[in-house]
């Protein structure tokens, strides 16, 4: 019998540095004008700088982000409050576009929030609402690194102002305007945690 060599699985996502997840407002309202375009390119670093993107599967910012990472051909993961995908498109009403793999967590909004923030590598925080302050919040109390893009509007412009008021700092908190850089910063960080 000739010797058989094992057969090596295939990595289909190809050799990335690190999962970072982008949180921001579902409904825009909130966010600075040009708030969706720097999330699109937001999208667009997280995979040119190799790495994968991962969303709450929603729409607004975080779902220009993925439409970003599939612009610039990366991997885009989305984790679903609903527990199946007819449950994600029917009864919360959210998109399944831009994303190569959605996991349906059925923990709802909350319950998603901290799965998506724990399986991140860092976060970065674009305008936002409550439930993107929540994941900032998860994000800060299990000390994953987070990148606030600074002047997109709602949560991410709050976020500085409120930690400088003497609340327990955290080195481990980046901002920037510009996507590119955030993104840097928030892979050294990232770095340095690991």
């Amino acid at each position: 019998m000739p010797n058989k060599k094992p057969l090596k699985p295939k990595n289909i996502f190809g050799e990335h540095k690190y999962k970072i997840g982008v949180s921001g407002a579902a409904e825009i309202g909130c966010c600075s004008p040009g708030a969706t375009r720097l999330a699109e390119e937001v999208g667009k670093e997280i995979v040119r700088q190799g790495c994968i993107l991962l969303t709450g599967a929603t729409t607004g910012i975080p779902h220009f982000a993925a439409k970003g990472a599939k612009a610039a051909g990366g991997v885009s993961i989305g984790f679903s409050p609903a527990g199946s995908k007819k449950e994600h498109v029917n009864t919360y009403k959210l998109p399944v576009d831009f994303c190569d793999l959605i996991v349906y967590t059925g923990f709802d909004y909350v319950g998603r929030d901290l799965i998506l923030t724990k399986s991140a590598d860092g976060v970065i925080i674009i305008c936002g609402r409550t439930g993107t302050l929540h994941e900032f919040t998860v994000a800060f109390e299990t000390k994953t690194p987070v990148g606030v893009l600074q002047g997109s509007g709602g949560t991410a412009d709050l976020i500085e102002p409120v930690l400088a008021k003497g609340y327990r700092p955290n080195t481990k908190i980046v901002y920037d305007t510009d996507p590119k850089k955030l993104v840097a910063k928030l892979i050294k960080a990232i770095k340095t945690n690991n």
